[in-house]
């Protein structure tokens, strides 16, 4: 199973051309499962998808009730599960319209105060969050908004039960505060979300899969407090593995990249803030790390993807 974390940068930079650089990217991929961090939904009600949000129903997601009513849109590349095309009739999502080009199924959360993003564009009209790209159904989904910092627009994690073929898959995204000073609120963030882990975990033989945009170095409490292994867990008894621990020596680490224009005048070295853990593996090894590398490194036909670089980890499936 190919799982792929990326931050899109959401509408900054050259969005359009980069729209379809991240497509690239991916196509190229050909991931099972992708987690994705600042996603863009132009034209929605932000107004009420925040308060969706709060109650952990985002309009637009995909879940086990959406699924019922959802409208199959099809595509060259396949078929994308949408939500009820009442809900999306006026509106468009950057997961959707990936999911329709790759012919995945997709999950979408909101979170934070748009109105903050917002004005760094100038546009009213553009909602963020969290969302998830699956080669199979989504079977459940949940949202949580994460504790704050002063001044923070605030953040949040999703949660998908992808139903893959050997056994269903516990999968979440999260994007954690960025100021360089808020580790101890990214702590909380961390506690919180292995709570929102605990809660979804289920019994299954898949580990569970976390993926996201951290903003923190590797060696940060709240990337150890997630971890669990290196310092006592957040949750007694949840411990989940950087998959980054199984890549080949010397390989290229940083997702903030110096090397990117993006982010080339930027405070701060080239560092990996970006993640997937997993959990212990299940019966069979199902889960375990096979192979660990970054992706979207490099420009596609002069146009960097995203001020971020993927995450790409392939994971024992258990179907063979």
């Amino acid at each position: 199973m190919r799982v792929v974390t990326w931050n899109l940068w959401w509408r900054f930079g050259p969005w359009q051309e980069r729209q379809k650089a991240i497509l690239a990217v991916l196509r190229e991929l050909r991931p099972d499962v992708v987690g994705l961090q600042e996603v863009w939904e132009q034209g929605g009600e932000h107004s009420a998808d925040a308060a969706d949000a709060a109650a952990g129903v985002a309009a637009g997601a995909v879940s086990a009730a959406d699924t019922a009513n959802a409208a199959n849109t099809t595509t060259a590349a396949g078929t994308a599960t949408a939500a009820n095309p009442a809900d999306t009739a006026n509106r468009e999502n950057l997961a959707g319209w990936l999911a329709g080009e790759l012919g995945m199924h997709w999950a979408w959360g909101t979170y934070g105060d748009p109105a903050r993003w917002q004005r760094r564009i100038g546009d009213p009209s553009v909602g963020i969050g969290n969302a998830v790209l699956s080669r199979w159904p989504v079977l459940e989904r949940d949202t949580i908004g994460l504790p704050t910092g002063e001044g923070d627009s605030g953040r949040g994690a999703l949660y998908a039960l992808l139903d893959a073929p050997a056994a269903p898959v516990p999968f979440f995204t999260a994007h954690l505060s960025s100021a360089t000073d808020a580790s101890a609120v990214r702590c909380r963030q961390v506690t919180a979300l292995v709570e929102f882990v605990a809660r979804h975990r289920g019994r299954g033989a898949h580990p569970p899969v976390i993926t996201g945009d951290f903003n923190a170095w590797p060696d940060s409490d709240e990337v150890r407090l997630l971890g669990g292994y290196k310092t006592a867990p957040a949750v007694p008894g949840q411990c989940f593995f950087d998959v980054w621990e199984y890549a080949e020596p010397g390989v290229p680490s940083a997702t903030w990249d110096i090397a990117n224009p993006y982010v080339a005048k930027s405070f701060g070295p080239s560092v990996r803030v970006d993640y997937i853990h997993v959990g212990p593996p299940g019966p069979g090894g199902i889960g375990h790390v096979r192979a660990v590398r970054r992706a979207g490194d490099a420009p596609v036909d002069g146009v960097w993807p995203s001020d971020h670089m993927a995450v790409v980890a392939d994971l024992t499936d258990g179907a063979n």
